[in-house]
């Protein structure tokens, strides 16, 4: 009887949270925002229902051409909807993913449970799916990956997640240098076959992309704008995205740097060597550390900086005919889940007891991985979506066991050491969260 009464709840805040997401986008229309032009008018153009782009070579196809496929399918005029609803249940299939990856990690039902519902509750992740950002796509593989991964008992789930892998990088240059930790995944059972089968099907689907990306920029990558966005990290100055933004005046400038995508990328990367050089390597380090992880966790999620609000705050107005009480409402629910995500994952983490599972150290590698890019590359809220999952896992844990304590538990609420390791922890991330407007000042 409290299984249903529970999963009445959470259907009935869902669908409410559904219908808000598609009256504010529906109902007053919106704007699109950054890279949402650049993806629909390549598939625009791949559609042939529009000029040819400039190729930059910064983005993977795939979102591209599933945009492209549902314009020849539904026309310029009807295509949105369509991809909306294809890309909700791309969110919904991923948190299906996280609630079965979680519930062999953790163990318990209950852990999985709201880990999902941590996840597809708040309005700031369901929001992606209106959006033309490759997020939805890009996070779906990759949790197929690790859950195939995950129960890869044979060399034919091991090629399945190699697909799955190569079709997120095919979305996402995220990505480009993490896949060979997959590997580690691995390390139960038929290694070496296993292997082999993950680097056959992740070949089998970005060989061309690869060779055509490589021909386009000069490196092995399907997309490259690492140059690009070092060089707007380097200069970004708020604790907020979408204030003054240092990426858009940079644009123009990557065009006119040179003829080709190496010749551009080898001038970028130069300059942001004499930006590093003129500051001083530790000034830059100090200056980075004191912004980007602000940027990053920041409770202003992309959702919230499109809602109306003065630009100095970094709101962009892309729903600009929100009506007050409904931008109110999604505003003060996604905060709310927001908060409480990154409280409970910093509970889950400090009292975490199954240190052997390897998925928990491939998400610790995860973590370290992006905490090392984002350090120097340009961030925004959005980036946080790919941890995300994990964030709501843990989080998860950590509410099943506030809730029902075992103690045979993967979280066990025990231990002052790691009471203090749990506050200091949540302290950081929620400051990380709310402070970054405070300390920028940048509508005084």
């Amino acid at each position: 009887m409290r299984r249903r009464v529970l999963l009445c709840i959470f259907v009935v805040l869902f669908l409410s949270q559904q219908a808000a997401l598609l009256w504010l986008y529906w109902g007053g229309g919106k704007s699109l925002l950054g890279d949402e032009k650049s993806y629909l008018a390549w598939g625009l153009d791949l559609a042939g229902l529009g000029p040819p782009i400039f190729d930059l070579g910064w983005w993977p196809p795939l979102q591209a051409w599933l945009i492209a496929g549902l314009l020849r399918v539904f026309g310029e005029a009807h295509f949105l909807l369509p991809l909306q609803l294809l890309q909700t249940a791309f969110l919904l299939g991923a948190a299906a993913l996280l609630r079965a990856i979680w519930r062999d990690v953790d163990g318990r039902v209950a852990a999985a449970n709201l880990a999902a519902a941590l996840f597809l509750l708040n309005p700031s992740n369901m929001a992606y799916a209106h959006w033309l950002w490759p997020e939805p796509v890009h996070l779906l593989l990759l949790l197929a990956a690790l859950r195939l991964l995950q129960r890869a008992q044979s060399s034919l789930r091991s090629a399945a997640a190699g697909m799955a892998l190569g079709g997120a990088l095919l979305a996402k240059s995220l990505l480009s240098a993490f896949w060979p930790a997959f590997g580690l995944l691995l390390l139960r059972g038929a290694r070496w076959r296993g292997a082999a089968a993950l680097l056959l099907g992740l070949a089998v689907v970005v060989a061309v992309p690869l060779w055509q990306g490589w021909r386009l920029t000069g490196k092995p990558m399907i997309a490259d704008s690492s140059t690009f966005n070092l060089v707007g990290g380097l200069s970004d100055r708020w604790r907020s995205d979408y204030v003054d933004d240092s990426v858009g005046p940079l644009s123009a400038d990557y065009i006119r740097s040179g003829a080709t995508p190496a010749e551009r990328n080898a001038a970028f990367g130069a300059r942001a060597a004499a930006i590093v050089h003129e500051q001083g390597v530790l000034e830059t380090v100090e200056s980075q550390f004191g912004r980007q992880y602000f940027r990053l966790f920041s409770a202003k999620t992309t959702l919230l900086s499109q809602l109306p609000g003065p630009a100095c705050a970094g709101h962009t107005g892309s729903y600009a005919a929100a009506p007050a009480w409904l931008a109110q409402t999604l505003a003060i629910a996604s905060d709310v889940l927001h908060l409480l995500m990154l409280a409970g994952f910093a509970a889950g983490l400090a009292f975490w007891r199954r240190w052997r599972d390897p998925l928990v150290w491939w998400t610790a590698l995860f973590f370290v991985y992006q905490f090392g890019l984002y350090l120097l590359l340009h961030v925004k809220a959005r980036f946080l979506l790919p941890m995300m999952p994990f964030l709501c896992a843990y989080a998860g844990s950590a509410l099943a066991s506030f809730t029902r304590p075992a103690p045979d538990a993967a979280v066990r609420l025990q231990g002052g050491a790691r009471w203090m390791i749990a506050g200091g922890l949540a302290v950081l991330l929620l400051i990380l969260a709310l402070l970054g407007p405070w300390l920028d000042h940048s509508c005084a």
